[in-house]
């Protein structure tokens, strides 16, 4: 009998030490800046960028063409933030802005290219911020909405004190830019905020990453969520559902425009009717039919810019 209980007890201190194993692998890999690749990301997500390449590349190079320059602020917690400013068509100032912020791994100048065609071509400004952690910004964890919601109100600043309390601002995101955004919709926003554009968000890291672990991993979420959940709040200063795309939506008052992809596999449509259910203010829905994560506006540019239209006409003078 006692050697019995030597060995059950050995065997539940073996699973106890790989499933602390597992759960610092997993959050090394996912919440810090130097281990998280973007490599992976997109081979995660699945979907086929080589087949937009060529349009990417035109647009891109419209892009950089444009009048360029690098802006940078301070986060509330002492980081060095960068940006990039995209003045309009003309080269001026202008009455109407977006602020765009990225998905996971990339960059303010990556996950816009495409999108800055509508908006250049229509007038507006862009600010094509870098989310702490990513790009030229500091910072060693990644804030997957729940810290970058305060620095997208700083930005909001930014934009203000750069362009005049006339401006009209629009926010777009994708992805975690897309969370970040619905994110910042529940904090108390100035009236130069007219809408907010959600691409594919996911309701909070908690949930995304569990269900990554389900379906893409085939592990269970417990305790791998839990011990990351615990280590986060140590370390990264917030907890993995802490702010939650869902409960921040009941708080939004501006109007909202939500895009997702039929086929998203990486953050499932699922959790765009969940936030969209929850949201309180004036609301859009699209769902692009066999897209891919983020792959709406390439996959269907026509029914993205026609709900872009129909979106910001209402809202932006």
């Amino acid at each position: 009998m006692r050697n019995g209980w030597i060995i059950a007890g050995a065997a539940v201190g073996a699973l106890a030490l790989l499933e602390a194993g597992i759960s610092a692998y997993f959050y090394r890999r996912t919440m810090i800046r130097s281990n998280a690749k973007r490599e992976r990301t997109i081979k995660m997500a699945g979907t086929d960028w080589n087949q937009y390449m060529p349009l990417i590349q035109e647009r891109k190079e419209k892009l950089l063409a444009q009048p360029l320059e690098d802006v940078f602020l301070t986060s509330e917690d002492g980081l060095k933030l960068h940006g990039t400013w995209v003045k309009n068509t003309d080269g001026k100032e202008t009455t109407k802005v977006v602020i765009c912020f990225h998905g996971y791994t990339s960059e303010g100048l990556s996950d816009y290219i495409g999108h800055s065609d509508y908006y250049l071509r229509n007038g507006y400004a862009m600010l094509l911020p870098d989310a702490r952690a990513h790009g030229q910004s500091e910072g060693h964890y990644i804030g997957f909405g729940c810290k970058d919601r305060y620095d997208a109100r700083k930005w909001i600043d930014w934009v203000i004190n750069r362009c005049g309390s006339d401006v009209q601002i629009l926010l777009h995101g994708t992805s975690m830019g897309g969370a970040t955004v619905l994110m910042t919709g529940g904090l108390e926003l100035p009236p130069q905020i007219k809408g907010i554009v959600s691409d594919c968000a996911f309701t909070s890291p908690k949930y995304v990453f569990t269900h990554v672990l389900h379906s893409m991993y085939h592990m269970p979420a417990f305790p791998i969520i839990q011990i990351a959940d615990a280590v986060n709040k140590k370390k990264a200063g917030y907890g993995l559902d802490e702010c939650n795309a869902a409960r921040e939506a009941a708080k939004i008052k501006v109007p909202v425009l939500f895009i997702h992809g039929s086929e998203d596999t990486f953050v499932p449509c699922s959790m765009c009717d969940e936030i969209y259910d929850s949201c309180s203010a004036p609301k859009t829905k699209v769902i692009v039919e066999g897209a891919h994560h983020a792959e709406s506006y390439y996959k269907d540019t026509g029914t993205y810019e026609k709900a872009l239209d129909s979106f910001t006409g209402g809202i932006i003078k």
